[in-house]
């Protein structure tokens, strides 16, 4: 690999001197600047990034940790992230699977933002004491070095399944989501409350995984235990995908016999017809609000707590 030494040899010029001139100082006149760097050109050096971080003590690159590229629900939120962190001069770069998590301590970020269910807390508890600044938007962690961008899964939840009660269902279904998923987990509880609020309900859980194949699962259960008009919140609008795929196979038309809502509001689901009920946040916004946060951590800002709200959107879906 071609180092600096080598350019100052051809230049003819010290080491620092071929340093100033590749970082753009003008302490060297034009003329030796653009000699040096064509001679930089001529010889195909490439900076060596681990030595420049070592000696900025930053990289301008930030990553954003995620459990999978599956589904429709990551490419807003990361445009966000990117769109913020570009403003300010800095790089995004998408990682997954353990392997990553060793970007972390070996000092090749900034910062992360992470959304993936293969770090345990513990683990970036660890990674904040060590001084690594991190966004967390599917956990609840205190930490100085850590802030929170979570969103209102509960009131979501909430608004799902009071719109289901309040145009007088009392069959519901409620496809779930992974168990190891923080999102999954906070509205199922809020589902389970407004169940127990408003007893006496039919409520039947199917365990789902937010993918479209388990909403097909989902309806084939249903469709077998069909007996009269039903609701099901699924718990993403993949799942509410896979659910309206399989249903068109069956005599069952969904806001005539089965009733349904979903949650995320994805671009796939305005075509479904009827338009599907859903709860809507801005996903764009979410990645903006996480970047934005992580930035403040890395200029020496205190942890701050932020939530994402969420609306529901009606449809005839459901009424």
């Amino acid at each position: 690999m071609v180092s600096i030494k080598d350019i100052a040899k051809k230049a003819g010029v010290s080491i620092s001197t071929v340093s100033y001139a590749l970082n753009g100082s003008p302490k060297v006149n034009a003329d030796t600047s653009r000699r040096i760097l064509q001679i930089a050109d001529e010889l195909n050096y490439v900076p060596n990034a681990a030595a420049r971080t070592l000696k900025k003590r930053h990289t301008m690159i930030v990553g954003a940790f995620i459990t999978s590229f599956e589904g429709a629900f990551y490419g807003e939120l990361l445009q966000g992230m990117k769109d913020m962190l570009n403003k300010q001069g800095y790089d995004l770069i998408i990682c997954s699977g353990t392997q990553s998590h060793r970007l972390l301590p070996e000092g090749m970020l900034d910062g992360a933002i992470i959304l993936d269910a293969t770090f345990d807390s513990d683990e970036l508890l660890k990674y904040a004491n060590r001084g690594h600044k991190l966004v967390v938007l599917d956990r609840e962690l205190k930490h100085e070095n850590i802030s929170q961008v979570l969103l209102d899964n509960k009131a979501g939840a909430t608004l799902a399944m009071e719109y289901l009660i309040e145009s007088g269902h009392r069959k519901i279904y409620a496809v779930t989501g992974p168990t190891e998923s923080f999102d999954a987990e906070q509205r199922l509880q809020a589902v389970r409350l407004t169940v127990e609020r408003n007893h006496p309900l039919e409520y039947i859980e199917i365990q789902g995984n937010f993918t479209k194949s388990s909403g097909e699962q989902a309806a084939k259960r249903i469709k077998d235990e069909y007996s009269g008009p039903a609701a099901v919140f699924c718990l993403n609008d993949e799942m509410a995908v896979g659910l309206y795929h399989e249903l068109k196979k069956s005599p069952y038309r969904i806001g005539e016999d089965i009733f349904v809502v979903g949650f995320d509001n994805i671009e796939t689901a305005s075509y479904l017809q009827p338009q599907l009920a859903t709860i809507d946040y801005s996903k764009r916004r979410f990645g903006a609000v996480a970047a934005e946060q992580l930035l403040h951590l890395i200029a020496g800002g205190p942890s701050v707590h932020e939530r994402i709200y969420v609306n529901l959107i009606k449809t005839h879906s459901v009424s």
